[in-house]
């Protein structure tokens, strides 16, 4: 009885550790625990015993699923497990938008060795700086644009 009820908390365990530590290892183990129990229980006490056992099981693991996502969201570590806010920005080409940046001036935000953050028309966009390095507060032309940068060229020399 005592290995069973060890497997049986083992298994519980897991399940639990399976919402904050993701990726299906934990939880996998802790239902194969579950079931290894639920076997020696039907070896050692018959079906009345194994379906008790069973019974035992599908009810802790209902009560550590409640607790794990209606309890433990609104605790402190829960709080910090659990994502609550929606992502608004993208990951995206730039699309039309960088054929209009095309011929217009940019002033290099950091250093690009080749590749930095550059302002044009007042908004920041990653670059790639074709003529090599160019340090931040250069004067840039955008000459052209891949998927996800503007292709630009420095126009002045900083001394």
């Amino acid at each position: 009885m005592t290995l069973i009820i060890l497997l049986y908390s083992l298994g519980i365990l897991l399940l639990v550790a399976e919402v904050l530590v993701p990726g299906g290892v934990l939880g996998t183990v802790g239902g194969i625990l579950m079931f290894i129990g639920c076997v020696l229980a039907f070896v050692q006490y018959g079906t009345s015993g194994g379906l008790l056992a069973l019974l035992a099981g599908l009810v802790l693991a209902a009560a550590a699923f409640y607790v794990e996502f209606r309890v433990l969201p609104r605790t402190k570590v829960g709080r910090r497990a659990f994502l609550t806010k929606e992502m608004t920005g993208v990951s995206a080409a730039l699309g039309t938008e960088a054929r209009d940046l095309i011929g217009k001036s940019a002033e290099a935000l950091t250093m690009l060795s080749p590749s930095g953050y550059v302002r044009v028309a007042g908004r920041r966009y990653e670059a790639f700086c074709q003529s090599g390095q160019a340090p931040a507060g250069a004067a840039l032309e955008v000459i052209d644009a891949d998927s996800f940068r503007l292709i630009v060229i420095q126009t002045t020399a900083i001394p």
